[in-house]
């Protein structure tokens, strides 16, 4: 189920395809128009969407296991999202633009520190996040994963049972499925069994993404398909951090909240169809 999104605003602040930006202040106007997606991907059109120039700021920080960190967005009437980073340590802050996203269009969202880097590869801390958000929903949890941790995402979503955990959708950004899921050390796509078809998958990814290429996407939605799972799959304009609300800091070597224009306005797209999932 594969859908694309082609726009990338050009110097005039078009992007040639219909979308627009104007205004001034404090808001960046994105009047957009694109075709329906085909297939049976989600619908692409966006119109007049209001991009914050300055990111909410998290509600609370709390502890969510001794000494690790969760920044909260929201509150707890509001279905649960609990949103996993990729491949650094303790890097909540870089998906802080596009949890504030979420947590506008009616979820409480957990963005927890993570080190992909301990000894254990991260399960632990995955794990804690996990009990934290049980322990705390009204009902079963969103599973939002960027790159590694969108591999962690997929394995825990199809191990659900043995974690006793409930997920009402998945969705993975950029999910880096080569990769071995930190949480059983196994590759997604080997977990998959037609036997026992868990919720639902929606798989992002960006087409100028050149650190997790576009394929691992498109290989795991067929596997997924083939194992009888549901899935959708989108192609978008973004490249590894835009996707995420993000972007690269060469310089400090990590991935830090997006503050540009073109990760501002995918972080909104990519919120718009996270939002989609929680009223499914």
């Amino acid at each position: 189920m594969r859908g694309h999104g082609d726009g990338q605003p050009d110097s005039a602040g078009s992007t040639g395809d219909g979308d627009d930006f104007v205004g001034e202040g404090p808001w960046l106007h994105a009047l957009t128009v694109r075709p329906r997606e085909h297939g049976r991907g989600l619908d692409s059109g966006y119109l007049g969407t209001l991009l914050p120039m300055k990111p909410m700021e998290p509600t609370e920080t709390v502890e969510y296991a001794p000494g690790r960190l969760a920044d909260i967005y929201g509150d707890w009437s509001q279905p649960a999202v609990l949103l996993w980073h990729g491949m650094q340590t303790d890097a909540r802050a870089a998906v802080g633009p596009l949890a504030g996203l979420l947590a506008e269009r009616g979820a409480v969202v957990v963005a927890p520190d993570w080190n992909s880097h301990a000894d254990d590869g991260g399960r632990g801390d995955l794990l804690a996040s996990v009990d934290f958000v049980r322990k705390r929903a009204t009902g079963a949890i969103v599973l939002v994963g960027w790159s590694l941790g969108g591999a962690a995402a997929a394995g825990l979503t199809i191990d659900a049972a043995n974690h006793d955990v409930a997920i009402a959708h998945t969705v993975c950004l950029a999910g880096a499925f080569m990769a071995p899921d930190p949480i059983s050390g196994r590759s997604p796509a080997d977990m998959l069994s037609s036997a026992q078809i868990g919720s639902p998958f929606t798989l992002l990814h960006g087409l100028s993404d050149d650190a997790v290429p576009s394929t691992a996407s498109r290989e795991f939605a067929a596997s997924l398909e083939q194992a009888g799972w549901q899935v959708d799959l989108v192609e978008l304009a973004a490249d590894h951090g835009s996707i995420a609300g993000a972007e690269y800091d060469p310089v400090a070597d990590r991935y830090e909240p997006g503050r540009g224009d073109e990760a501002r306005r995918m972080a909104t797209e990519v919120a718009d169809r996270i939002g989609a999932t929680l009223r499914r």
